[in-house]
């Protein structure tokens, strides 16, 4: 299966279009465990999944240092199979999910780090705090209620269009909200932003994370 495709060329490829200090998480959804394992021996850590069940198979087998992130719309039904070990949750997209991985985190003794979603695109499909409520919500400090939850930064997800206009522009609200809504006692220092698509213009509006599946391990599998 590996085999099929050149991994380390793929990653090299896109490492090299990277700007410093931006981190590259391996979306390895649908790809077998023998595909995230050629990518772990290259010397990547860190994984993004959508999908809990894949993830918590995943996890239980492969190596144990690797950075799970989880990167879908979480259900709050599902939070329990991975607080025990996620690294990274990207899409916090509700109140309701927050309190759910607070609860989790506190009973596996643990603080989870999260990035917020926020609701960026023009389309209906996508997940995220109205960047109204979300500003509220930072504003008025409520994060302190869960101790066991460490906001990083933001999420967001750009239309999925070929109008890079618009795309830029969506990146860059979100951009300008986390710079609107950082500070000293909550540095929203991490904006997860930009995929195969689009990532080149998501750096270009400050994101540090880049979620990229299609171009390091092809096609998705379905």
């Amino acid at each position: 299966m590996a085999d099929s495709i050149n991994l380390k060329e793929n990653f090299q490829n896109v490492e090299a279009q990277l700007q410093e200090g931006v981190l590259l998480v391996a979306v390895s959804k649908t790809k077998p465990n023998e595909l995230i394992q050629e990518a772990y021996n290259l010397g990547y850590r860190d994984f993004g999944e959508n999908k809990v069940q894949d993830l918590a198979a995943k996890a239980e087998v492969l190596p144990q240092d690797i950075n799970w992130h989880f990167i879908g719309h979480l259900q709050t039904n599902k939070v329990k199979y991975i607080a025990p070990f996620v690294h990274l949750i990207h899409s916090i997209d509700s109140l309701k999910l927050l309190k759910e991985v607070q609860k989790r985190a506190a009973s596996n003794d643990r603080t989870i780090s999260v990035l917020l979603q926020g609701a960026i695109s023009e389309e209906d499909t996508k997940f995220g705090w109205d960047l109204r409520e979300l500003s509220a919500f930072l504003k008025n400090e409520e994060w302190r209620n869960y101790p066991n939850v460490s906001v990083i930064g933001l999420m967001g997800m750009a239309s999925n269009t070929s109008d890079e206009e618009l795309v830029k522009r969506e990146f860059k609200s979100l951009r300008s909200f986390r710079d609107e809504h950082s500070s000293a006692d909550l540095p929203l220092k991490d904006l997860s932003m930009g995929m195969s698509g689009d990532f080149k213009l998501a750096m270009a509006e400050g994101s540090t994370m880049v979620r990229i599946g299609s171009s390091l391990f092809g096609a998705r599998n379905y």
